[in-house]
Protein backbone atom coordinates (compact mmCIF):
# COMPACT_ATOMS: atom_id res chain seq x y z
CA UNK A 1 0.00 0.00 0.00
CA UNK A 2 1.56 3.33 -1.12
CA UNK A 3 2.39 6.23 1.56
CA UNK A 4 -0.04 8.58 -0.29
CA UNK A 5 -3.09 5.73 -0.04
CA UNK A 6 -2.33 5.24 3.80
CA UNK A 7 -2.43 9.10 3.97
CA UNK A 8 -5.65 9.20 2.27
CA UNK A 9 -7.46 6.65 3.66
CA UNK A 10 -6.38 7.79 7.19
CA UNK A 11 -7.82 11.04 7.23
CA UNK A 12 -10.28 10.62 4.58
CA UNK A 13 -13.59 10.33 7.03
CA UNK A 14 -12.68 12.85 9.75
CA UNK A 15 -11.81 15.06 6.54
CA UNK A 16 -15.29 14.50 4.97
CA UNK A 17 -17.28 14.50 8.06
CA UNK A 18 -15.79 17.80 8.96
CA UNK A 19 -16.41 19.16 5.87
CA UNK A 20 -20.47 17.90 5.76
CA UNK A 21 -20.41 19.15 9.26
CA UNK A 22 -19.37 22.78 8.91
CA UNK A 23 -21.72 23.15 5.60
CA UNK A 24 -24.47 21.78 7.67
CA UNK A 25 -24.18 24.86 10.48
CA UNK A 26 -23.00 27.16 7.65
CA UNK A 27 -26.36 27.30 6.07
CA UNK A 28 -27.49 28.45 9.65
CA UNK A 29 -25.10 30.79 9.94
CA UNK A 30 -22.75 29.49 12.39
CA UNK A 31 -20.07 27.44 13.35
CA UNK A 32 -19.67 23.66 14.32
CA UNK A 33 -16.96 25.10 17.00
CA UNK A 34 -18.00 29.06 17.74
CA UNK A 35 -15.56 29.83 20.93
CA UNK A 36 -12.87 28.62 22.86
CA UNK A 37 -15.03 27.28 24.99
CA UNK A 38 -16.84 25.33 22.86
CA UNK A 39 -13.41 24.14 21.50
CA UNK A 40 -12.34 23.41 25.22
CA UNK A 41 -15.59 20.63 25.34
CA UNK A 42 -14.36 19.62 21.80
CA UNK A 43 -11.44 18.02 23.07
CA UNK A 44 -12.52 16.91 26.66
CA UNK A 45 -15.62 15.25 24.69
CA UNK A 46 -13.29 13.62 22.01
CA UNK A 47 -10.54 12.36 24.87
CA UNK A 48 -13.54 10.63 26.52
CA UNK A 49 -14.62 8.48 23.62
CA UNK A 50 -11.17 7.61 22.17
CA UNK A 51 -10.06 6.61 25.93
CA UNK A 52 -13.77 4.46 25.56
CA UNK A 53 -13.25 2.89 22.24
CA UNK A 54 -9.62 1.82 23.51
CA UNK A 55 -11.40 0.37 26.92
CA UNK A 56 -13.92 -1.39 24.45
CA UNK A 57 -12.44 -2.48 22.09
CA UNK A 58 -9.20 -4.60 24.12
CA UNK A 59 -11.82 -7.11 25.30
CA UNK A 60 -14.41 -7.17 22.13
CA UNK A 61 -11.38 -8.21 19.65
CA UNK A 62 -10.53 -10.85 21.78
CA UNK A 63 -14.45 -12.04 22.00
CA UNK A 64 -14.90 -10.73 25.96
CA UNK A 65 -17.78 -8.57 25.53
CA UNK A 66 -17.50 -6.32 28.35
CA UNK A 67 -20.81 -4.37 30.20
CA UNK A 68 -19.36 -3.22 33.16
CA UNK A 69 -17.35 -0.62 31.66
CA UNK A 70 -19.88 2.38 32.84
CA UNK A 71 -20.01 0.54 36.59
CA UNK A 72 -15.75 0.80 36.83
CA UNK A 73 -15.97 4.32 35.14
CA UNK A 74 -18.56 5.90 37.89
CA UNK A 75 -17.22 3.67 40.63
CA UNK A 76 -13.79 4.34 40.46
CA UNK A 77 -14.81 8.16 39.97
CA UNK A 78 -16.57 8.06 43.16
CA UNK A 79 -13.59 6.34 44.95
CA UNK A 80 -11.14 9.56 43.76
CA UNK A 81 -13.65 11.97 44.43
CA UNK A 82 -14.54 10.72 48.01
CA UNK A 83 -11.06 10.36 48.69
CA UNK A 84 -9.33 13.29 47.32
CA UNK A 85 -12.24 15.40 48.97
CA UNK A 86 -11.57 13.72 52.07
CA UNK A 87 -7.94 14.61 51.91
CA UNK A 88 -7.76 17.88 50.23
CA UNK A 89 -11.81 19.31 50.73
CA UNK A 90 -11.91 20.23 46.89
CA UNK A 91 -8.24 22.52 47.54
CA UNK A 92 -5.55 23.12 45.17
CA UNK A 93 -4.77 19.61 43.55
CA UNK A 94 -8.13 17.86 44.19
CA UNK A 95 -8.33 17.17 40.45
CA UNK A 96 -4.45 15.67 39.90
CA UNK A 97 -5.71 13.89 42.55
CA UNK A 98 -8.73 12.43 41.84
CA UNK A 99 -7.27 11.76 38.59
CA UNK A 100 -4.49 9.14 39.92
CA UNK A 101 -6.97 7.43 42.58
CA UNK A 102 -9.61 7.21 40.06
CA UNK A 103 -6.89 5.18 37.59
CA UNK A 104 -5.41 3.03 40.45
CA UNK A 105 -9.52 2.14 41.37
CA UNK A 106 -10.62 1.62 37.94
CA UNK A 107 -7.23 -0.55 37.50
CA UNK A 108 -8.19 -2.79 40.61
CA UNK A 109 -11.63 -2.85 40.07
CA UNK A 110 -10.78 -4.12 36.12
CA UNK A 111 -8.34 -6.92 37.52
CA UNK A 112 -11.32 -7.80 39.92
CA UNK A 113 -13.56 -8.16 37.00
CA UNK A 114 -10.95 -10.31 35.25
CA UNK A 115 -10.21 -12.46 38.13
CA UNK A 116 -13.67 -13.50 38.07
CA UNK A 117 -14.25 -14.20 34.60
CA UNK A 118 -11.01 -16.60 34.78
CA UNK A 119 -12.02 -18.44 37.93
CA UNK A 120 -15.83 -18.59 36.94
CA UNK A 121 -14.78 -19.88 33.11
CA UNK A 122 -18.15 -18.78 32.22
CA UNK A 123 -18.84 -16.50 29.40
CA UNK A 124 -17.28 -12.70 29.87
CA UNK A 125 -20.74 -11.42 28.59
CA UNK A 126 -22.67 -13.14 31.11
CA UNK A 127 -19.84 -12.53 33.83
CA UNK A 128 -19.96 -8.75 32.76
CA UNK A 129 -23.42 -8.77 33.32
CA UNK A 130 -23.25 -10.07 37.06
CA UNK A 131 -20.07 -7.60 37.68
CA UNK A 132 -21.81 -4.66 36.46
CA UNK A 133 -24.75 -5.34 38.78
CA UNK A 134 -22.44 -5.57 41.49
CA UNK A 135 -20.35 -2.80 40.78
CA UNK A 136 -23.53 -1.12 40.36
CA UNK A 137 -24.81 -1.56 44.47
CA UNK A 138 -21.54 -0.82 45.56
CA UNK A 139 -21.69 2.73 43.86
CA UNK A 140 -25.66 2.95 45.46
CA UNK A 141 -24.38 2.10 48.77
CA UNK A 142 -21.76 4.18 48.80
CA UNK A 143 -23.66 7.81 47.54
CA UNK A 144 -27.20 6.25 48.64
CA UNK A 145 -28.00 6.57 45.63
CA UNK A 146 -27.65 10.15 45.37
CA UNK A 147 -26.02 12.45 43.08
CA UNK A 148 -21.91 13.19 44.00
CA UNK A 149 -21.69 16.80 43.43
CA UNK A 150 -20.04 18.66 46.11
CA UNK A 151 -16.45 16.66 45.95
CA UNK A 152 -16.27 17.62 42.68
CA UNK A 153 -17.90 20.65 42.11
CA UNK A 154 -14.49 22.71 42.95
CA UNK A 155 -11.59 24.98 41.09
CA UNK A 156 -9.70 22.73 40.71
CA UNK A 157 -12.19 20.32 38.74
CA UNK A 158 -13.10 23.01 36.79
CA UNK A 159 -9.98 24.10 35.95
CA UNK A 160 -8.99 20.55 34.72
CA UNK A 161 -11.63 21.12 31.97
CA UNK A 162 -11.81 24.69 31.37
CA UNK A 163 -8.54 24.09 28.72
CA UNK A 164 -8.40 21.69 26.24
CA UNK A 165 -4.45 21.63 26.84
CA UNK A 166 -5.03 18.93 30.16
CA UNK A 167 -7.48 17.05 28.16
CA UNK A 168 -5.15 16.97 25.02
CA UNK A 169 -2.33 15.92 27.30
CA UNK A 170 -4.51 12.66 28.52
CA UNK A 171 -5.04 11.81 24.95
CA UNK A 172 -1.35 11.52 23.85
CA UNK A 173 -0.39 9.69 27.02
CA UNK A 174 -3.02 7.51 26.78
CA UNK A 175 -2.51 6.43 22.75
CA UNK A 176 1.16 6.33 23.47
CA UNK A 177 1.11 4.07 26.55
CA UNK A 178 -1.38 2.00 24.71
CA UNK A 179 0.63 1.50 21.69
CA UNK A 180 3.77 0.83 23.50
CA UNK A 181 2.26 -1.75 25.64
CA UNK A 182 0.01 -3.61 22.77
CA UNK A 183 2.26 -2.82 19.46
CA UNK A 184 5.33 -2.92 21.49
CA UNK A 185 6.11 -5.43 24.44
CA UNK A 186 5.41 -9.30 25.30
CA UNK A 187 2.54 -8.80 26.77
CA UNK A 188 1.24 -6.93 23.26
CA UNK A 189 2.29 -9.90 21.08
CA UNK A 190 0.92 -12.14 23.35
CA UNK A 191 -2.28 -10.27 23.04
CA UNK A 192 -2.29 -10.83 19.70
CA UNK A 193 -1.42 -13.94 19.25
CA UNK A 194 -4.35 -14.64 21.72
CA UNK A 195 -6.81 -12.56 19.81
CA UNK A 196 -5.75 -15.03 16.38
CA UNK A 197 -6.35 -18.09 18.20
CA UNK A 198 -6.34 -18.88 21.79
CA UNK A 199 -5.82 -22.99 21.33
CA UNK A 200 -2.98 -22.31 19.12
CA UNK A 201 -1.15 -19.77 21.36
CA UNK A 202 -1.69 -21.93 24.39
CA UNK A 203 -0.14 -24.62 22.57
CA UNK A 204 2.80 -22.62 22.17
CA UNK A 205 3.43 -21.43 25.90
CA UNK A 206 1.67 -18.14 26.32
CA UNK A 207 -0.31 -17.68 29.13
CA UNK A 208 -3.88 -16.62 28.73
CA UNK A 209 -4.95 -16.24 31.99
CA UNK A 210 -2.39 -13.31 32.94
CA UNK A 211 -3.10 -11.55 29.67
CA UNK A 212 -6.69 -11.76 30.00
CA UNK A 213 -6.80 -10.56 33.74
CA UNK A 214 -4.22 -7.70 32.33
CA UNK A 215 -6.25 -6.68 29.67
CA UNK A 216 -9.05 -6.10 32.23
CA UNK A 217 -6.55 -4.30 34.24
CA UNK A 218 -5.60 -2.15 31.61
CA UNK A 219 -9.66 -1.49 30.94
CA UNK A 220 -10.41 -0.61 34.13
CA UNK A 221 -7.74 2.03 34.43
CA UNK A 222 -8.29 3.48 31.06
CA UNK A 223 -12.33 3.69 32.48
CA UNK A 224 -10.96 5.14 35.58
CA UNK A 225 -10.03 8.58 33.40
CA UNK A 226 -13.06 8.38 31.83
CA UNK A 227 -15.05 8.47 35.35
CA UNK A 228 -13.35 11.37 35.96
CA UNK A 229 -13.14 13.33 32.49
CA UNK A 230 -17.27 12.89 32.78
CA UNK A 231 -17.28 13.82 36.56
CA UNK A 232 -15.37 17.24 35.53
CA UNK A 233 -17.31 17.83 32.30
CA UNK A 234 -20.82 17.30 34.04
CA UNK A 235 -19.78 18.20 37.14
CA UNK A 236 -21.67 15.92 39.45
CA UNK A 237 -21.24 11.74 39.28
CA UNK A 238 -25.18 9.99 39.38
CA UNK A 239 -24.75 7.38 42.41
CA UNK A 240 -27.99 5.80 41.58
CA UNK A 241 -26.70 3.51 38.12
CA UNK A 242 -29.17 0.60 39.13
CA UNK A 243 -30.35 -1.92 36.70
CA UNK A 244 -27.69 -1.64 34.10
CA UNK A 245 -28.20 2.08 34.28
CA UNK A 246 -24.50 2.52 33.82
CA UNK A 247 -24.03 0.66 30.72
CA UNK A 248 -25.27 3.53 28.30
CA UNK A 249 -21.57 4.77 28.37
CA UNK A 250 -20.59 1.84 26.37
CA UNK A 251 -22.66 2.57 23.51
CA UNK A 252 -20.94 6.12 23.20
CA UNK A 253 -18.01 3.61 21.54
CA UNK A 254 -19.43 1.12 19.15
CA UNK A 255 -19.74 3.75 15.85
CA UNK A 256 -16.27 5.21 16.90
CA UNK A 257 -15.17 1.51 17.08
CA UNK A 258 -15.46 0.66 14.13
CA UNK A 259 -14.81 3.89 12.23
CA UNK A 260 -11.28 3.64 14.09
CA UNK A 261 -10.71 -0.25 12.61
CA UNK A 262 -11.88 0.93 9.33
CA UNK A 263 -8.88 3.91 9.59
CA UNK A 264 -6.65 1.44 11.43
CA UNK A 265 -6.40 -0.44 8.03
CA UNK A 266 -4.22 2.63 6.69
CA UNK A 267 -2.11 3.36 9.48
CA UNK A 268 -2.92 1.93 13.25
CA UNK A 269 -6.04 0.78 14.63
CA UNK A 270 -5.30 3.09 17.99
CA UNK A 271 -5.05 6.39 15.73
CA UNK A 272 -7.54 4.85 13.90
CA UNK A 273 -9.79 5.16 17.42
CA UNK A 274 -8.64 8.71 17.90
CA UNK A 275 -9.78 10.21 14.34
CA UNK A 276 -12.95 8.37 15.23
CA UNK A 277 -13.30 10.05 18.63
CA UNK A 278 -12.70 13.73 16.46
CA UNK A 279 -15.56 12.97 14.16
CA UNK A 280 -17.92 11.67 16.90
CA UNK A 281 -16.98 15.08 18.84
CA UNK A 282 -17.61 16.73 15.48
CA UNK A 283 -20.97 15.29 15.67
CA UNK A 284 -21.45 16.04 19.11
CA UNK A 285 -20.37 19.82 18.64
CA UNK A 286 -23.30 19.99 15.83
CA UNK A 287 -25.18 18.93 17.87
CA UNK A 288 -24.96 21.66 20.47
CA UNK A 289 -25.39 24.36 17.79
CA UNK A 290 -28.50 23.00 17.02
CA UNK A 291 -29.15 22.30 20.82
CA UNK A 292 -32.68 24.06 20.52
CA UNK A 293 -34.36 22.01 17.59
CA UNK A 294 -32.46 18.60 18.27
CA UNK A 295 -33.41 16.61 21.22
CA UNK A 296 -31.88 14.29 22.65
CA UNK A 297 -33.68 11.14 21.49
CA UNK A 298 -33.11 12.40 17.86
CA UNK A 299 -29.42 11.93 18.74
CA UNK A 300 -29.68 8.93 19.84
CA UNK A 301 -31.57 7.97 16.47
CA UNK A 302 -29.12 10.03 14.89
CA UNK A 303 -26.11 8.32 16.00
CA UNK A 304 -28.01 4.69 15.53
CA UNK A 305 -28.56 5.52 12.17
CA UNK A 306 -25.00 6.33 11.22
CA UNK A 307 -23.81 3.09 12.79
CA UNK A 308 -26.31 1.17 10.83
CA UNK A 309 -24.91 2.63 7.58
CA UNK A 310 -21.10 1.86 8.66
CA UNK A 311 -22.21 -1.32 9.32
CA UNK A 312 -24.24 -1.49 6.00
CA UNK A 313 -21.04 -0.47 4.49
CA UNK A 314 -18.34 -2.52 6.02
CA UNK A 315 -20.88 -6.05 5.24
CA UNK A 316 -20.92 -4.63 1.65
CA UNK A 317 -17.48 -3.23 0.93
CA UNK A 318 -16.38 -5.72 -1.81
CA UNK A 319 -20.00 -5.44 -3.93
CA UNK A 320 -19.56 -1.84 -3.74
CA UNK A 321 -15.50 -1.72 -4.89
CA UNK A 322 -16.55 -4.26 -7.84
CA UNK A 323 -19.47 -1.94 -8.65
CA UNK A 324 -17.56 1.54 -8.85
CA UNK A 325 -14.10 0.28 -9.75
CA UNK A 326 -14.79 -2.86 -11.97
CA UNK A 327 -11.37 -3.05 -13.35
CA UNK A 328 -9.94 -3.22 -10.04
CA UNK A 329 -12.41 -5.69 -9.20
CA UNK A 330 -10.81 -7.73 -12.68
Amino acid sequence: MSIRRKVTGTVAIPVIMAVILEIICLKSGQNVITNMKSFNNFVVYTAIVMITTIALSINLNSGRFDFSLGGMAALSAVTGAKISYGLLHGGAGSAPLMLLIAILAGAVLGAVSGLIYVTLRIPPIITSLGVTLIYEGILYTITGGKYVMAEVQNSSMSGFVGTWIYAALLIAAVLTVIILIFDHTRFGYNYRALQSGQKVAANTGIHEIPNAVGCYAICGSLMGIVGFLNAARNTNINGGQLNFGSIAIMFTAFLPMFIGSYIGRFSNDKLGYLLAAVCMSLLNSTFAVFSNSITASTQSIINAVLLVVFLIYLNNEAVLKRLFHPQKAA
